[in-house]
Order: C-alpha cells, then sequence, then structure tokens
C-alpha cells in the first residue's frame, strides 16, 4: 500500500506579524476555541500570506481531527476503554500543540501527525 504525503508549502520567511498568527492558531486548543480561531485565520489571512495559510489549515484539520477521534472514543465508554483513549488524546493533543507554535515560532511549517486532512 503507497502512503500520501501531503505537500509542504515553499519555505517563505515569516514578515511582521506572521508568526504571532500562527502560534495563536497552534495554541487555539488551550485558549478553549480550537476550530473557531484556526478558521478565521485561515479566511481572513489566506490571501496575504502563504505561511499563515499552511499553518493554520494544518492546526484546524489537527483540531478537526481530535474531535472525530473524540467522538469515537464516546462509544467506547461502556466498555472502559473509551476513558483512558480520551485522556490519551487530551494530552497528546496538548503536547502537539506546543510543539507545532514552538516550530512555527522559529519559522517552520509543521505538520501534525495522525491528522485528517480535511481542509486543503
Amino acid at each position: 500500500m503507497e502512503t500520501v504525503v501531503t505537500p509542504v508549502p515553499p519555505a517563505a520567511a515569516p514578515r511582521g506579524n506572521d508568526k504571532i498568527w500562527t502560534i495563536l492558531s497552534h495554541l487555539s486548543w488551550f485558549i478553549g476555541v480550537p476550530f473557531l480561531l484556526p478558521l478565521v485565520v485561515y479566511l481572513a489571512m489566506r490571501g496575504e500570506s502563504e505561511y499563515i495559510a499552511a499553518n493554520a489549515r494544518e492546526a484546524l484539520n489537527f483540531h478537526l481531527s481530535l474531535l472525530i477521534y473524540g467522538l469515537c472514543c464516546l462509544p467506547l465508554m461502556a466498555i472502559l476503554i473509551g476513558a483512558p483513549l480520551l485522556i490519551a488524546l487530551v494530552l497528546f493533543g496538548s503536547v502537539m500543540a506546543i510543539v507545532a507554535a514552538v516550530r512555527s515560532s522559529h519559522g517552520e511549517y509543521y505538520q501534525y501527525p495522525l491528522t485528517l486532512r480535511l481542509v486543503r
């Protein structure tokens, strides 16, 4: 079976407030608006900066993937495996959001692992 790899956008040097917008998009998990902030940043800035758009799109895809995985854990609560999986999912999401924010603060484009690419 062949693995499909999403192409990484060309490296463009972030300018001005680009890093701030990308860090906020990735850390929206902690702010309490994991879907809304990356979506608004993506829609507002996609014409201005490919760097911001790519990072906001990646953050949005990751948060949507976590939502789907979390919804899959709910029926598993009946057989007592859902709660540990949900806790692991929250820890995984928190760690990956921090890693992505640090990477984007250095001007890199970070691709989250285990992410469904729903928004292109």
